[in-house]
Formats: C-alpha cells, structure tokens, sequence
C-alpha cells in the first residue's frame, strides 16, 4: 500500500531515507527552484519517475494542503519494534535514548516533536497504536522530513511497554504539571526514556503510576502550562545537554 507525502524538504529527506519513493509528482513552473532541482537529481539519480502536473492535481491529493509544488507516492510506512530502538543504540555503544508519546493528538505538535527528537538525536520514539495522531502528510511536513529519519515502534500498551524498559535498566521520566522535580535537577544523562503525555489530559494515570520519575518545568507567568511540543522539546534539550555535557 502507497501513500502521499508533500512539501520540498519533506520530499527531499524521504528521498535520502530507506523509505521507497515510488513516483515524483511535480507542478507545472516549479523545476527551476533550488531545492525542487536538488529533488529531481536525486529522483533521476534513484531511477524514481518525474511526472509534471498541472498545480491544481496536486491541490486535489493534498486535500488544499501546502505542497510547495512538489507530491511524492512513497511505500507505506514501516515501524519498528522497541527492541528495534535498543537494539539500534547499542550497536552505536549509546545509552538508550528514548521518547514515549502518551496520546499526543494534535499533528503539529507531533510533528514537532518528532523533528526536535531527530534533532536531538533520539534512537527513537514510541507511540501508542490508538488515542494518537496518526504519522500522516501533515506529520511529516510539520516534522520537516524528520519522520523519515526516526526509528517509530507503535505499542499497543504503553505501560507494558514503560516496565519492558524498566527491566531493561531505562530510566523512565515523565513531564507532568504537578511533579515536585525541575527538570534541570533531574539525572537524565544514562539510559532515558523520556515521556510527553496528551495536550490537554497529559499523561494517562497507569503511564504516570509507572514512571520512575515525573518532571517539570518552572512557570512563572500567567499561564499554568506549555504547549505539549515545546515542553517535550524542552526537556528533550535538557537530557542532550546533560548526556553531552556541553
């Protein structure tokens, strides 16, 4: 089963990915741009079809989305186990690095997501099977192509997933209002996994139970809370910079 993805440099990461580009869809006029001509060299380099549209084609399977002039048909996407993820640090010789989304529902904040654990060099991310955003178009364009990047496991249980961890000696830190820790008091430089709960609910009672440590961070204005994106962005930042120590 294909799918379409949209937008230049969501198209561009796809492409030098594992994920197999199928077709290139591009609109009538956009060849000439920078980064639509550093697609089409990788596409023709790949042996990928390059198919000029008419713009409104594109509007049609973007359902009105910003496409930039440049659709892909990719090969449906492939998640991983979370013994995938572990598997994938260890073969680097790096402490578990790890980024649980609990029912994250908004696509742009999953997306963002997404992009800053790339960024920050997570070995992966895991989100439950359902109450979640699906990995779609807009997931990736939000993402910046980051999605293309990322080992993502789906997990029918998150806390079987959470003790699964645990035993395999990864410490679990959940973001969470009402947590007594800052989250630049906590250790988070070993193994980590760190865990970002829904918009407006966040964390699940059984996911916060069996975490081993809840987190927060300080607030000092009006408002009581952060975007569950820049929070999780944030904290993210905080455990590359301890497991860094830059």
């Amino acid at each position: 089963m294909a799918e379409y993805i949209w937008g230049r440099n969501p198209v561009l990461e796809t492409l030098h990915s594992v994920r197999p580009v199928k077709r290139l869809l591009l609109a009538e006029g956009q060849r000439d741009a920078p980064v639509t001509q550093a697609i089409v060299r990788e596409a023709e380099q790949r042996g990928i079809p390059v198919e000029v549209v008419p713009r409104g084609r594109l509007d049609q399977i973007s359902h009105g989305a910003v496409h930039q002039g440049c659709v892909a048909l990719v090969a449906e996407r492939e998640y991983v186990s979370t013994d995938e993820i572990l598997a994938y640090a260890e073969s680097r010789q790096e402490a578990p690095f790890l980024l649980i989304l609990d029912a994250i529902q908004d696509v742009n904040n999953l997306g963002s997501l997404l992009r800053t654990a790339e960024a920050a060099g997570v070995h992966g991310v895991i989100i439950p099977e359902h109450r979640s955003a699906e990995i779609n178009a807009t997931v990736v364009k939000t993402s910046a192509g980051a999605t293309e990047h990322l080992r993502i496991a789906q997990e029918t249980n998150l806390t079987r997933t959470i003790d699964a961890l645990k035993k395999q000696n990864v410490w679990v830190a959940g973001l969470a209002g009402e947590a007594t820790t800052l989250y630049t008091q906590a250790d988070l430089r070993g193994p980590l996994a760190l865990v970002v709960g829904n918009e407006g609910k966040g964390m699940g009672r059984l996911v916060r139970e069996h975490c081993d440590l809840l987190i927060k961070l300080p607030m000092y204005g009006y408002v009581n809370s952060l975007n569950a994106a820049v929070a999780g962005s944030i904290a993210l930042y905080e455990a590359l910079r301890q497991r860094a120590k830059v």
